[in-house]
Protein backbone atom coordinates (compact mmCIF):
# COMPACT_ATOMS: atom_id res chain seq x y z
CA UNK A 1 0.00 0.00 0.00
CA UNK A 2 1.67 3.51 -0.58
CA UNK A 3 0.23 6.03 2.37
CA UNK A 4 -1.42 8.54 1.36
CA UNK A 5 0.63 12.52 1.24
CA UNK A 6 -1.15 15.21 3.37
CA UNK A 7 0.16 18.43 4.42
CA UNK A 8 -0.91 20.37 7.30
CA UNK A 9 -1.11 24.27 7.74
CA UNK A 10 -0.62 26.10 11.12
CA UNK A 11 -2.71 28.94 10.91
CA UNK A 12 -3.48 32.07 13.47
CA UNK A 13 -6.63 33.49 13.06
CA UNK A 14 -6.54 37.40 13.88
CA UNK A 15 -9.42 39.35 14.97
CA UNK A 16 -10.13 43.10 16.14
CA UNK A 17 -11.86 41.70 18.95
CA UNK A 18 -10.63 38.70 20.61
CA UNK A 19 -13.45 38.35 22.33
CA UNK A 20 -15.19 36.21 19.11
CA UNK A 21 -12.24 34.11 18.72
CA UNK A 22 -14.85 31.86 21.17
CA UNK A 23 -17.84 32.11 18.47
CA UNK A 24 -15.54 30.33 15.96
CA UNK A 25 -16.19 26.55 15.47
CA UNK A 26 -14.06 24.05 13.14
CA UNK A 27 -17.39 23.96 10.18
CA UNK A 28 -17.16 27.73 9.90
CA UNK A 29 -13.44 28.22 9.23
CA UNK A 30 -13.69 25.18 6.93
CA UNK A 31 -16.12 26.88 4.53
CA UNK A 32 -14.89 29.97 4.42
CA UNK A 33 -11.70 28.37 3.34
CA UNK A 34 -13.51 26.41 1.28
CA UNK A 35 -14.85 29.55 0.05
CA UNK A 36 -11.59 31.31 -0.57
CA UNK A 37 -10.33 28.34 -2.60
CA UNK A 38 -13.49 28.39 -4.98
CA UNK A 39 -13.06 32.64 -5.31
CA UNK A 40 -9.59 32.68 -6.32
CA UNK A 41 -9.11 29.21 -8.09
CA UNK A 42 -12.47 28.46 -9.38
CA UNK A 43 -13.96 24.94 -9.60
CA UNK A 44 -10.49 23.25 -10.05
CA UNK A 45 -9.22 24.61 -7.00
CA UNK A 46 -12.60 23.94 -5.21
CA UNK A 47 -12.38 20.54 -6.44
CA UNK A 48 -8.77 19.65 -5.97
CA UNK A 49 -8.63 21.13 -2.21
CA UNK A 50 -12.08 19.32 -1.60
CA UNK A 51 -11.33 16.04 -1.73
CA UNK A 52 -9.56 15.15 1.82
CA UNK A 53 -9.75 19.01 3.05
CA UNK A 54 -10.36 19.58 6.95
CA UNK A 55 -10.01 21.36 9.96
CA UNK A 56 -7.96 18.67 12.74
CA UNK A 57 -7.90 21.16 15.54
CA UNK A 58 -9.04 24.35 16.78
CA UNK A 59 -8.61 26.68 19.80
CA UNK A 60 -10.64 28.78 20.11
CA UNK A 61 -8.92 30.74 23.04
CA UNK A 62 -5.82 30.78 21.01
CA UNK A 63 -7.11 31.11 17.67
CA UNK A 64 -4.77 28.54 15.79
CA UNK A 65 -5.87 26.11 12.98
CA UNK A 66 -4.65 23.21 12.16
CA UNK A 67 -5.58 22.76 8.20
CA UNK A 68 -5.23 18.94 6.61
CA UNK A 69 -5.21 18.75 2.60
CA UNK A 70 -3.30 16.71 -0.28
CA UNK A 71 -0.17 17.26 -0.83
CA UNK A 72 -0.72 18.21 -4.33
CA UNK A 73 -2.64 21.96 -3.89
CA UNK A 74 -1.21 22.85 -0.88
CA UNK A 75 0.30 25.98 -2.71
CA UNK A 76 -3.69 26.40 -4.07
CA UNK A 77 -4.93 26.72 -0.42
CA UNK A 78 -2.02 28.69 0.96
CA UNK A 79 -2.56 31.29 -2.09
CA UNK A 80 -5.77 31.71 -1.02
CA UNK A 81 -5.79 32.61 2.67
CA UNK A 82 -5.15 35.99 2.08
CA UNK A 83 -8.43 36.58 0.95
CA UNK A 84 -10.28 35.29 4.05
CA UNK A 85 -11.49 38.63 5.07
CA UNK A 86 -14.29 37.44 7.34
CA UNK A 87 -15.70 34.13 8.73
CA UNK A 88 -19.66 33.68 9.44
CA UNK A 89 -20.89 31.41 12.05
CA UNK A 90 -24.46 31.11 13.99
CA UNK A 91 -25.31 33.86 11.84
CA UNK A 92 -22.36 36.45 12.61
CA UNK A 93 -19.77 37.66 10.54
CA UNK A 94 -16.47 38.22 12.17
CA UNK A 95 -13.68 40.32 10.72
CA UNK A 96 -10.76 37.77 10.61
CA UNK A 97 -8.27 36.49 8.87
CA UNK A 98 -5.56 33.55 8.93
CA UNK A 99 -2.01 33.90 9.03
CA UNK A 100 -0.05 31.20 7.75
CA UNK A 101 2.50 30.24 10.60
CA UNK A 102 3.73 26.94 9.19
CA UNK A 103 3.48 24.18 6.65
CA UNK A 104 4.27 20.70 7.83
CA UNK A 105 4.17 17.25 6.48
CA UNK A 106 2.50 15.80 9.83
CA UNK A 107 0.67 17.19 12.68
CA UNK A 108 3.59 16.17 15.06
CA UNK A 109 6.29 18.63 12.85
CA UNK A 110 3.20 21.76 12.85
CA UNK A 111 2.84 21.11 16.68
CA UNK A 112 6.77 21.27 17.43
CA UNK A 113 6.79 24.50 15.33
CA UNK A 114 3.41 25.53 17.63
CA UNK A 115 5.69 25.10 21.00
CA UNK A 116 9.04 26.78 19.64
CA UNK A 117 6.90 29.78 18.38
CA UNK A 118 4.89 29.95 21.10
CA UNK A 119 8.17 29.51 23.48
CA UNK A 120 9.60 32.71 21.25
CA UNK A 121 6.44 35.08 22.00
CA UNK A 122 6.79 34.88 25.60
CA UNK A 123 10.58 35.11 25.33
CA UNK A 124 9.69 38.31 23.17
CA UNK A 125 6.97 39.23 26.58
CA UNK A 126 9.63 38.65 29.33
CA UNK A 127 11.50 42.26 29.05
CA UNK A 128 7.96 44.03 28.93
CA UNK A 129 6.87 42.41 31.84
CA UNK A 130 6.31 45.47 34.71
CA UNK A 131 7.43 43.64 37.75
CA UNK A 132 9.32 40.40 39.01
CA UNK A 133 5.41 38.74 39.65
CA UNK A 134 4.68 38.73 36.10
CA UNK A 135 8.27 37.81 34.97
CA UNK A 136 7.99 34.80 37.47
CA UNK A 137 4.24 33.72 35.19
CA UNK A 138 5.94 34.36 32.32
CA UNK A 139 8.79 32.12 33.00
CA UNK A 140 6.45 29.53 34.14
CA UNK A 141 4.58 29.76 30.80
CA UNK A 142 7.91 28.97 29.26
CA UNK A 143 8.81 26.21 31.21
CA UNK A 144 5.16 24.73 30.95
CA UNK A 145 5.20 25.21 27.42
CA UNK A 146 8.55 23.07 26.95
CA UNK A 147 7.70 20.36 29.75
CA UNK A 148 4.58 19.51 27.02
CA UNK A 149 6.63 17.25 24.87
CA UNK A 150 8.72 15.83 27.83
CA UNK A 151 11.73 17.67 26.32
CA UNK A 152 12.57 19.53 29.67
CA UNK A 153 16.13 19.83 29.64
CA UNK A 154 16.93 21.70 26.88
CA UNK A 155 13.93 24.86 27.69
CA UNK A 156 15.44 25.02 30.73
CA UNK A 157 18.46 25.79 30.25
CA UNK A 158 17.16 28.37 27.06
CA UNK A 159 15.40 29.93 30.32
CA UNK A 160 18.66 29.89 32.77
CA UNK A 161 20.52 31.63 29.97
CA UNK A 162 17.79 33.98 29.68
CA UNK A 163 17.93 34.63 33.61
CA UNK A 164 21.41 35.34 33.54
CA UNK A 165 21.42 37.99 30.19
CA UNK A 166 19.24 39.86 32.41
CA UNK A 167 21.07 39.85 35.31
Amino acid sequence: MVRVKSRYLLCEANVPDRSQLLQLDDRSVAAAVKEAVARTHGDYGAALCSVRFCVKYLNAHTGIVFLRFPKRCYKLLWTALPFITSIETRGQKISCFLNCLHVGGTIRTCQKFLIRYNTQQLHRMLPKCKNEEEKQQVRRSILNCSQAWGNKEEPEDELQSGEDEEE
